[in-house]
C-alpha cells in the first residue's frame, strides 16, 4: 500500500494536546487543595466561567459527563423525569448515568437535529398524578454533537426556557461545545449577550477539553446554592480533586486565547463537507453550523469499511452510524492537512 502523503486526525476535537504556551501556564500554576477551596487557579477558572454567563458560582470537574450528571442529580430526585432530545449526549453517551446516578427516568423528544420547541416541552410534561413520574428538568445541548454540531435558534431557546420555568421545571444546558455555538453566533466577545444567554438556564456545563484544546476538565456554573449542592454531589461521585490547578491553568489560558480561533475550525469543516460531496460514496451531509461534519453515505456503502479505507489514506475518522461518517475539526489541524484531505476526497 502506498504511504499517505498527509495524515489528519478528524476523529474528535478531544484528541488535541496542550500547546507549548498552554503547557507553560500549567507549569507555572501555584496550586492548592481544591477540596478545601484553596487552589487559586481553580478558583479563578470557576469565577471566570460563572461571571462570563452572569452566574454566581462554578465548580471544576474532571469531565463534561460529570458536570452534566451532577446537574441532573441536583435538579432531580429519584423517580422524577428529565426531558431531553433523543440525540442528547446525556442520554446516548453518558453510560446510563441518569438512571444509575440519579434514579431518574427520561422523556425523549424527537426534535430537529437535537433541537426541540417550547410546545414539545409543554406537551411532554406529565400530569400531576401519582401514576406518572414527576417532570422536573429540561436539558438542552448547544451545539448538539449527534445533530452535526447544530446550534439553537436563540428565540426558540428563550421560548423553551420561558415555558419550562412557567411549568416549574429547571433548565440545564449541556454546553460541551457551547464555545463553538457562541462563535458561530458572533456573540462570544459580547458580555451583555453572554449574560442574556446564560439567563436562560439554571445550570450550564462548560467543557474545556474539546474545541478549547485543554487536556481535561469541565466547569459547572449556576447559583451559589446550586453549586453548594453540586459540590456535595461531586464528592459522592468521586470527583473531588486536590492540586488540580495544573489543569485549571490550561483552562484559563484557553479562555484567553482559544475561543476566537474556533471560527477557523468552522471554516475548515465547511471545506471538508463540500469536498466530500465529490466522493462517490457520499450522498449528502448534515448542515454544517460549526466544527462537525456528518456525512451520509450512498445506499449499500459500509461506513466502518469506508472510514477504515480513508484512515489508510491519511484521514483518521470513524463511522457515526451504519451509513454515516463524522469529521470533527480542531486546533491541531493545519491548512496543509485540510488541503490534503479535500484533495483526496474530491479526486478519488
Amino acid at each position: 500500500m502506498t504511504k499517505p502523503t498527509f495524515t489528519i486526525d478528524l476523529r474528535s476535537d478531544t484528541v488535541t494536546r496542550p500547546t507549548a504556551k498552554m503547557r507553560g501556564c500549567m507549569h507555572k500554576a501555584v496550586t492548592g487543595d481544591d477540596v478545601f477551596a484553596e487552589d487559586p487557579e481553580i478558583n479563578e477558572l470557576q469565577k471566570r466561567c460563572a461571571e462570563m454567563f452572569g452566574m454566581e458560582d462554578g465548580l471544576f470537574c474532571p469531565s463534561g459527563t460529570m458536570t452534566n450528571q451532577i446537574a441532573i442529580a441536583v435538579h432531580t430526585s429519584p423517580g422524577e423525569e428529565v426531558i431531553c432530545d433523543k440525540l442528547s449526549h446525556i442520554y446516548n453517551y453518558e453510560g446510563g448515568g441518569i438512571a444509575r446516578l440519579s434514579g431518574a427516568s427520561v422523556r425523549l423528544l424527537h426534535g430537529d437535529l437535537g433541537r426541540f420547541t417550547a410546545s414539545d416541552v409543554r406537551s411532554n410534561v406529565n400530569p400531576l398524578d401519582s401514576h406518572y413520574a414527576k417532570t422536573s428538568l429540561v436539558s438542552l445541548e448547544d451545539t448538539c454533537n449527534k445533530g452535526g454540531g447544530s446550534i439553537w435558534d436563540l428565540s426558540e431557546l428563550r421560548e423553551v426556557s420561558k415555558v419550562s420555568r412557567e411549568l416549574g421545571l429547571a433548565v440545564h444546558l449541556d454546553g460541551a461545545r457551547l464555545w463553538n455555538a457562541l462563535v458561530a453566533r458572533g456573540i462570544h466577545n459580547d458580555a451583555k449577550a453572554l449574560h442574556a444567554y446564560g439567563a436562560n438556564f439554571d445550570s450550564i456545563s462548560l467543557c474545556l477539553s474539546k474545541g478549547l484544546g485543554c487536556p481535561v476538565g469541565s466547569v459547572l456554573v449556576g447559583s451559589k446554592s446550586f453549586i453548594a449542592q453540586a459540590h456535595r454531589a461531586r464528592k459522592v461521585f468521586g470527583g473531588g480533586m486536590r492540586q488540580a490547578g495544573i489543569v485549571a491553568a490550561a483552562g484559563i489560558y484557553a479562555l484567553e486565547n482559544n475561543i476566537d480561533r474556533l471560527e477557523v475550525d468552522h471554516a475548515r469543516a465547511k471545506r471538508l463537507g463540500e469536498a466530500a460531496l465529490h466522493h462517490p460514496s457520499v450522498i449528502s451531509h448534515y448542515p454544517i453550523d460549526t466544527n462537525i461534519v456528518i456525512l451520509e453515505l450512498q445506499k449499500g456503502v459500509d461506513a466502518d469499511a469506508l472510514s477504515a479505507e480513508w484512515g489508510r489514506n491519511g484521514i483518521e475518522c470513524f463511522q457515526f452510524g451504519p451509513s454515516s461518517i463524522r469529521f470533527v475539526t480542531h486546533l491541531e489541524n493545519t491548512d496543509d492537512q485540510i488541503d490534503g484531505a479535500c484533495h483526496y476526497l474530491s479526486n478519488i
